[in-house]
């Protein structure tokens, strides 16, 4: 690297930094991606898999928006299966097996592809602000401290900030296995009056797949039709493109646990080494072990972590027990009597940064131009950081161009919902998505994805100029869909008694009353095809243009159509909130009959809106009327001062606000 001057420096080339330097490339800015070690981009320190239940979701939504995660993870997939295949399509979840190593290298050259985007190694130590705003990043390296330039940081580093490795009662330095750790942004960032918090997670023991016993377990396989992650692959067939294999499921038992039981004194998760706050959702196995006392066992998914490579992953075992126990007690699961350890199971505690102090662009509300996104934020998970990274990025150029930021409601996108959850309430553990945060989460299945997000995408530039075409062509089989529905609404069938004769025969209950076909294909023992074959229609019979997952989201939307319509009326009211701006330099403290502690949370957090005010944790009902009634009477007083600007007092009304009634 021999340039010093960029528009946005990425600092940390995870998951997030590869959609944050992606996103700030596309949209035109001149974009460093700075990285400890080149060798280990988009690197998969934990599970070698992409999607599941929520996080499937946030891989559709980021691939609509132009990101990069769900392209490479449909390149370098062993596997795929789609989770909750039995429920609803709103909270059926895509997952793919990936080829670790695979996943890495088809990354870093898919970054290297992007015109105005430079990869480079260098440690970070340090930021350089100018006049309140941040102006770049000290680097240091051979031959000291050196400056490298910029009009926006987003600092994407993981789990490396001051971060601790532990296995047993040892401990060293460590972002990750075999990686050292950030040791002076903490400090810089504490400079600059951040607050920061401390976080644990962990990984379990690797093995050698060979040193498993396939005859002992369960066998799980892949779906035998798999569906992509991103739609500009479903729109050209999808097909694998590496060979298919399966994973395998084995359970601890009472031996496993009594051996766990005996060394918890050996652990530093009950010995008091471990300060920092874990996951509680994805616990380790000693963890679950004493929560879960009652628990004869628990599930462990063996995952091989690529093609060219023996070792393999043992999903629900995370631990940091020491060595000697770790091989002690995988030797008493089934399958695992004859295991090979290739690396042992770890902890890692590490500094993150609390999301509280930043606005839902993503920027840093004291500093403007540095924006955070990933691990850093609170957040746990590959599709997390790697959401937050698109949305940081796409911010970070678009505030530099001047532009309107990307921003999406809780009722548009589980992203929304991801950002909004962590900006306005915080996090007190490591933050995972589920589907059970999203209030509107049928309006967010995974089959709705791209009539939601591809505009916004093109709205504001992130697809690619080679991607435009494809997104047109998506954006034109969301409307045949439409189309098809409403032939269906058209089709009307009589209860006479040919059409009686063709409902019994397919074991459709009849009726009584002329009714369209949309109405009988939602009624739940109705299927499509048999509807059409029912009505013997011509005017909607072709289904043939539609493929699987269309068809089923043809049904799901006639089964819980009248869900969703109440859920868009909930979604609207909302809005309507969202559109009473508050005024930026709002004096909370000031307000009489707002409590002190309600008053403090709207000065951390200072919400841009009413709505986003309502959802900050501890503000009432009756702060939110105040808050109304002074929005209200700002409003009066700006527009007495249009009409006489010497007459009223300043009042630091927001220019752009559009105040809306309930």
């Amino acid at each position: 690297m021999t340039e010093s001057r960029f528009d946005v420096i990425v600092v940390g080339a995870g998951h997030a930094g590869c959609e944050a330097a992606g996103a700030s490339a596309r949209l035109g800015q001149k974009t460093l991606l700075l990285t400890s070690r080149l060798d280990a981009v988009a690197r998969m320190s934990c599970n070698p898999a992409i999607g599941g239940v929520g996080k499937g979701h946030l891989v559709r939504e980021i691939d609509a928006l132009g990101g990069l995660m769900g392209r490479v993870a449909d390149l370098s997939g062993i596997q795929f299966r789609v989770l909750n295949r039995s429920q609803g399509t709103a909270v059926r979840g895509p997952r793919c097996q990936s080829d670790k190593a695979l996943y890495a290298e088809l990354m870093a050259e898919t970054l290297a592809g992007i015109e105005s985007l430079t990869l480079a190694e260098g440690e970070a130590v340090g930021f350089h602000v100018e006049q309140g705003r941040i102006a770049g990043i000290e680097i240091r390296d051979g031959n000291g401290v050196s400056r490298i330039s910029s009009r926006a940081v987003i600092l994407t580093a993981g789990t490396f900030l001051q971060g601790i490795l532990h296995v047993g009662l040892e401990s060293r330095p460590g972002g990750r296995f075999d990686e050292a750790p950030a040791v002076h942004l903490s400090s810089s960032l504490k400079r600059l009056g951040l607050r920061l918090g401390r976080f644990k997670t962990g990984t379990p023991a690797r093995i050698h797949r060979d040193s498993v016993e396939d005859s002992k377990l369960e066998e799980q396989r892949g779906d035998p039709n798999p569906e992509p992650f991103s739609f500009v692959h479903a729109l050209r067939g999808f097909r694998p493109t590496l060979p298919q294999v399966s994973c395998f499921l084995t359970r601890t038992n009472d031996e496993v646990h009594e051996i766990i039981r005996a060394n918890l004194d050996r652990s530093p998760l009950f010995s008091g080494r471990i300060s920092g706050v874990g996951p509680r959702y994805c616990p380790s196995i000693e963890d679950k072990v004493v929560r879960f006392a009652d628990k004869a066992s628990h599930q462990i998914f063996i995952e091989p972590e690529g093609l060219s490579t023996p070792s393999t992953y043992l999903n629900g075992v995370s631990t940091s027990l020491p060595a000697d126990v770790q091989e002690k007690f995988l030797r008493k699961i089934p399958g695992l009597e004859r295991v090979e350890i290739l690396r042992y199971g770890y902890a890692v505690e590490y500094d993150f940064l609390y999301p509280d102090q930043l606005s839902d662009t993503l920027e840093v509300r004291a500093l403007p131009g540095l924006f955070s996104a990933g691990q850093i934020n609170g957040t746990s998970g590959y599709e997390e950081a790697a959401a937050q990274g698109l949305i940081a990025g796409a911010n970070a150029a678009l505030s530099l161009a001047e532009k309107e930021p990307l921003r999406v409601g809780r009722h548009e996108a589980y992203i929304g919902v991801l950002i909004d959850d962590l900006v306005r309430r915080g996090t007190e553990e490591p933050y995972r998505m589920f589907t059970s945060r999203a209030e509107y989460r049928l309006l967010l299945g995974c089959d709705s994805v791209v009539a939601r997000l591809v505009p916004v995408g093109l709205e504001k530039g992130l697809h690619s100029e080679r991607d435009r075409p494809a997104a047109a062509m998506a954006l034109d089989r969301v409307t045949r869909v439409d189309r098809f529905i409403e032939g269906l609404r058209e089709i009307r069938l009589y209860p006479d008694r040919a059409t009686l004769l063709r409902l019994e025969k397919l074991k459709i209950p009849t009726f009584s009353e002329p009714m369209s076909a949309w109405d009988l294909l939602r009624r739940p023992e109705s299927s499509l095809a048999d509807i059409l074959a029912a009505s013997e229609s011509e005017m909607v019979c072709d289904t043939s243009m539609f493929n699987a997952e269309e068809l089923e989201s043809i049904e799901s939307r006639a089964r819980y159509e009248g869900y969703v319509r109440r859920m868009k009326e909930d979604a609207r009211r909302l809005e309507a909130k969202e559109g009473v701006r508050i005024p930026s330099g709002l004096d909370f403290g000031s307000l009489s009959g707002l409590s002190r502690e309600c008053a403090e949370k709207l000065d951390r957090v200072r919400p841009s809106t009413l709505g986003a005010a309502s959802r900050i944790a501890g503000v009432t009902p009756a702060a939110l009327t105040l808050l109304r009634i002074e929005i209200e009477r700002g409003e009066r007083r700006a527009l007495a001062a249009d009409s006489d600007p010497a007459a009223v007092p300043g009042f630091p009304v927001d220019a752009n606000a559009n105040i809306q009634p309930d």
